[in-house]
């Protein structure tokens, strides 16, 4: 492999012709489009994100706008994205800013660590793509690239590990421009062609720098990389109720959520849990509505 400078440039080169065309990349993007795609685009596929990410953006296009409406509506608005409390916590996000931050997107990251729910994936993705500074992004799709690219495996780690965070650091070009482009430009790299499953690696612009493909591909040998179930689980339980109260002008009774999933224990465990997490609120003696 080449030194990381020798590749940037095919990276770089790679992504300007290539790279999707999604509203939040947009140079008029403002920083708190940028916030929000980041938090609504965990864990989920970008497809499902951009209706919703439009949808909000007319509805608050500044984080004033949605501290101003309810954390109910921003729940409701949420759809069904999945992990509903992100919706939660980018209202109280939105909320400090306006309190703390004269209503704007802080640009430095420590800044941007003290929002609520902010990680700090969050705070470099939105200080390198809403304010272009150089910041260290390490996203599964770039684990990902740099496992094979790098390190000549065919995975990453079960969790990000403080070497891949080295290797990210290390790999960064040094201008602030370039090395927030690099970022996306690997993230998308990841997402497009050197995928989890099918690498179209053909299409890939460091194809002849990749320690995998020299290796001959070798087939992943670390710990058993587990799926996450659905069916049946808390989290689709959860979900289904959430969506009931979502799609409902008034409160709703026990009974109209009893049939959530399909043990009635479970369902009530899981109201708890809503209840304890703030996504819902008990309204009279037995009655549930999303929080106002």
């Amino acid at each position: 492999m080449r030194t990381p400078a020798g590749l940037h440039t095919p990276v770089l080169d790679w992504f300007a012709e290539h790279a999707r065309d999604l509203p939040w990349r947009a140079p008029q993007c403002p920083p708190w489009g940028v916030f929000l795609s980041e938090v609504m685009a965990q864990q989920t596929p970008l497809a499902r994100v951009e209706p919703v990410w439009r949808a909000w953006m007319r509805r608050w296009p500044t984080p004033a706008d949605l501290s101003a409406d309810s954390p109910g509506e921003a729940v409701r608005a949420w759809d069904r994205l999945g992990y509903p409390r992100r919706a939660l916590r980018l209202h109280e996000a939105a909320t400090v800013m306006v309190e703390r931050f004269d209503g704007e997107v802080p640009e430095h990251e420590s800044d941007l660590l003290t929002l609520p729910g902010v990680g700090v994936y969050t705070a470099a993705a939105v200080a390198a793509f809403a304010f272009g500074r150089r910041a260290v992004v390490v996203d599964t799709n770039v684990r990902r690239v740099q496992a094979r690219l790098v390190t000549g495996t065919e995975h990453a780690a079960p969790s990000l590990t403080r070497a891949e965070q080295r290797l990210a650091a290390d790999l960064l070009p040094a201008d602030d421009s370039d090395a927030a482009t690099w970022n996306v430009a690997v993230m998308e790299l990841g997402a497009l062609v050197c995928t989890a499953r099918s690498p179209r690696c053909e299409d890939c612009p460091v194809l002849d720098q990749c320690r995998w493909v020299a290796l001959g591909r070798p087939a992943y040998t670390g710990p058993p990389r587990r799926g996450q179930a659905w069916t049946g689980t808390d989290r689709q339980v959860r979900g289904e109720i959430v969506h009931r109260l979502r799609l409902s002008e008034s409160p709703l009774p026990r009974t109209s959520l009893a049939d959530s999933g399909p043990d009635p224990e479970q369902v009530d465990r899981c109201l708890a849990a809503l209840i304890h997490d703030g996504l819902v609120e008990p309204v009279g003696p037995d009655s549930f509505a999303l929080p106002a």
